[in-house]
């Protein structure tokens, strides 16, 4: 493909996108295949010969999009939203069409200032302290990594090494094993799962803290599982707090938690992947009090800021703290501005040393949106999943199962966990619409959340119009079980 074709294929592509967003809400979200079902569909090895642009294009709709889950349409409701925008998407055509690999600044400057700006930019949007801003020429930052789980693992594994540092200054003859193997992290009973999956990878151990009746955690539980385990000579570390968990989109207590994380000298990271995106908006700002004990905070644009995936926003009080843990200078990667203030070698911030011009799509969605109309955006899907909310209260086959503070409803059938099973496998076999479960105190639950750029009030609407016509299904055909029992 020479620079004349790809001229026209790009805008045919761009076509394409445009059409199947413009059309999406006609595909059914969740797609009627197997396990298995694409090997058969292709060759089992790659061609010998080129092909054409036209047969793979047409195999797009032959192969791919019969397997797709689609996750633009606005009768997707699961999980957390992926809600990318044509601003985000031609800024990705970008930078694959740049070609870049920003590891360090000599390797692209514009690609590592432009992500310290951009950092910086959402920091304030969010209203950080400036502690974690890097203009404030403090010692602080922000970086982008590919998800949240990235960042959970980058603050635990940074914690991990500054305890054992810390350790071994007032006692040298103590071994980074032995340390090690008494650290001891924790995390909510309801935090992600990704954040057991970074004690793992990091080798230490981690206690589930219970949670209120508002599946937040609160400091006097924290604080007495801390004291415990001092007692017995472990040595406490690191505290994931949550703001904005999976299953229901509780809010652990931060302002009352920091303190402690920051007496006890234990690393704080914040992961608000989901709902940290809202603090944009003053109304829900006050979630984040708190934010100015922690030592480190993460958000991902990709889930609410109209950012595409991979996006995830990191920011560090202390980033020596960070750096220190993974940096490495070999020759062929030094350079003359290194060690410069205004300079920012970001394969230091992670575990890639590839890095792709990721911040080119909170550029282009930051100025083409402005800050009102991502407070718009945010707004709107809050709004809708009031009106959702509404609707389930107001039947009384169903209950909800959680305060709902954004865009995300917890709710299920009055009944047992194999009815609300059973429903919830009747809207996935339909493919109408697709939701997923979570776990509430034991209870199986389903989860709504509006993720969807597109969605409407009308298909809030229709969606509960399908759930309530296949829960009446159940309850009848229960009912009519029950009768022939008796």
């Amino acid at each position: 493909m020479d620079a004349a074709e790809f001229r026209r294929r790009g805008k045919e592509m761009v076509d394409f996108v445009a059409d199947y967003q413009e059309n999406i809400e006609h595909r059914r979200v969740y797609p009627d295949v197997e396990p298995g079902y694409l090997r058969s569909m292709i060759p089992s090895e790659a061609p010998l010969e080129p092909e054409s642009y036209e047969d793979v294009l047409r195999d797009v709709d032959r192969v791919i999009m019969p397997g797709v889950t689609h996750w633009l349409s606005p009768h997707f409701y699961a999980y957390y939203a992926n809600s990318t925008s044509f601003p985000s998407i031609l800024a990705d055509l970008l930078s694959s069409g740049i070609g870049t690999i920003g590891f360090t600044w000599a390797a692209n400057p514009a690609c590592s200032e432009l992500e310290t700006v951009m950092l910086d930019w959402l920091g304030k949007m969010l209203q950080l302290p400036e502690d974690f801003l890097s203009e404030t020429q403090g010692q602080g930052g922000g970086v982008i990594q590919g998800t949240a789980s990235e960042a959970t693992l980058m603050a635990l594994l940074s914690a991990r090494l500054k305890t054992v540092k810390c350790v071994q200054e007032s006692d040298p003859q103590r071994s980074e094993a032995d340390i090690i193997s008494k650290l001891i992290a924790y995390t909510s009973e309801e935090a992600h799962s990704s954040v057991e999956k970074a004690s793992i990878i990091g080798g230490v151990v981690i206690r589930m803290v219970p949670t209120d009746e508002h599946f937040s955690v609160r400091a006097e539980t924290l604080e007495k599982m801390v004291a415990e385990d001092k007692a017995t000579g472990f040595i406490p570390f690191f505290f994931c707090a949550t703001l904005g968990t999976t299953p229901c989109c509780a809010f652990d207590k931060i302002d009352e938690l920091g303190p402690i994380c920051n007496a006890e000298n234990i690393w704080m990271h914040i992961d608000a992947a989901y709902a940290g995106c809202a603090f944009i908006c003053p109304e829900f700002r006050p979630l984040l009090n708190g934010v100015e004990f922690a030592d480190s905070f993460s958000v991902n644009p990709n889930k609410f800021l109209l950012v595409g995936f991979d996006c995830s926003a990191m920011w560090v009080k202390k980033s020596a703290d960070l750096t220190r843990a993974f940096q490495m200078d070999p020759e062929y990667l030094k350079h003359e501005h290194q060690g410069s203030g205004l300079v920012k070698d970001y394969m230091h911030w992670g575990i890639p040393m590839a890095r792709r011009f990721r911040s080119l799509k909170l550029w282009f969605v930051f100025r083409m949106y402005g800050l009102r109309g991502l407070q718009a955006f945010i707004r709107k899907h809050v709004e809708l999943a009031k009106t959702f909310e509404n609707l389930v209260r107001g039947d009384n086959n169903f209950e909800i199962c959680a305060e709902v503070v954004m865009g995300l409803v917890c709710f299920r059938l009055k009944g047992s966990d194999e009815l609300n099973k059973a429903l919830l496998k009747q809207i996935t076999r339909t493919g109408k619409i697709y939701l997923v479960p979570c776990k509430l105190r034991g209870r199986f639950v389903l989860r709504f959340v509006v993720c969807g750029r597109t969605t409407e009030l009308r298909h809030i609407q229709e969606a509960w119009k399908h759930i309530t016509e296949l829960s009446s299904e159940l309850l009848q055909n229960l009912f009519d079980h029950e009768g022939k029992e008796n």
